[in-house]
This record gives C-alpha cells, sequence and structure tokens, in this order.
C-alpha cells in the first residue's frame, strides 16, 4: 500500500510541477493559434497551426510586414490574422493596385512581391492617418477580407512559426522592404 501512494505522490509531483511549467509559457510567452479561412492566402492556408510570440511587442514596437493576430475590436473574444503594412504616425492610401505611404512629406510605393502574387486584386483604400498608437494592416489574399487600422492595444502578438502542416514547418520573418 505504500509504494501506490509513493507512486501517486511521484506522479502528482511530475503533473504540478509540469503545470508550473507549461502554464505560464501557453499565458504569457506563446500562444496557439488555428489560420480560419484565406485572408492570409498564400502565406498561410486554412487549418494552418501557427505559434504567436506574445512577448516581444512588450520590449519592441511591431514592425512593417510582421504578420500579427489580434483582438477585433467589437468583440474581443475573436481573434484575426493579418500582415501590418502602415506604421503609426504614417498616412496610407491605396490606389490603382498599390499602397503608397506617405512620411515627413515623401511618398513610398510599398513593395510587396516577397510575399503577394503578381495578380492580386486591390480595392482602392482613402488615404488615412495613423495615431501614434495605431497600425494599418491587411491580409496577404487582398481579394478576400479587408481590414484597416488596428489599435496597439488590440495586438496580441506576431506569428513565429508554422507548426503544422509539418511538412511546412517554418520560422516565420518579416521580409525587407
Amino acid at each position: 500500500m505504500k509504494k501506490v501512494f509513493s507512486f501517486i505522490w511521484e506522479i502528482a509531483k511530475i503533473v504540478v510541477i509540469s503545470l508550473l511549467i507549461v502554464v505560464p509559457i501557453r499565458y504569457f510567452i506563446f500562444q496557439p493559434f488555428f489560420v480560419k479561412g484565406q485572408s492570409m492566402e498564400p502565406t498561410f492556408e486554412n487549418g494552418d497551426y501557427l505559434i504567436i510570440d506574445e512577448i516581444s511587442y512588450k520590449f519592441r514596437a511591431p514592425q512593417r510586414g510582421e504578420v500579427i493576430v489580434f483582438k477585433y475590436p467589437e468583440d474581443p473574444s475573436q481573434r484575426y490574422i493579418k500582415r501590418i503594412v502602415g506604421l503609426p504616425g504614417e498616412t496610407i492610401e491605396i490606389k490603382n493596385g498599390k499602397i503608397l505611404i506617405f512620411e515627413d512629406n515623401q511618398e513610398q510605393i510599398l513593395n510587396e512581391s516577397d510575399y503577394l502574387s503578381g495578380n492580386s486584386i486591390f480595392v482602392n483604400y482613402p488615404r488615412t492617418s495613423l495615431s501614434p498608437d495605431e497600425y494599418f494592416a491587411l491580409g496577404d489574399n487582398r481579394g478576400s477580407t479587408w481590414w484597416g487600422v488596428v489599435p496597439r492595444a488590440n495586438i496580441i502578438g506576431r506569428v513565429f512559426l508554422r507548426a503544422w502542416p509539418f511538412t511546412a514547418l517554418t520560422k516565420i520573418e518579416a521580409p525587407s522592404y
């Protein structure tokens, strides 16, 4: 009988130690995310399993080109995945199939050829100025769900790793512009 209690006590200790390690990592550092829909194709497919890095943005600001997961402002239980194309303080306009970025009286056309196919569909979007705590985000499938302005407070984190399908296991990096 003593051996049974000793065995149960050892199992209980292992479970408690495992929970003390896994739970903080899951809730404060990395979070799983399943892609639903086609808004990020061709980068991510419906059903992809991603790992979201929740800690990086506590030490630095989100960067252009990073894929983020954020809370839907009208229903914080809903999560969306999009790519940052506009940064705080910039003015963004989408016109004739081009994303125009205005900053300090200079205009730049965003080159997205690294992650968009040449036949992407664009809808014009009026000139929008971003406040110091706003980002402009779009899905990679421009013919699908549009987004726009995302408040910094709603950003959960950046996509760090595609974990499934296993054949597509990849660390996700932001493109250089």
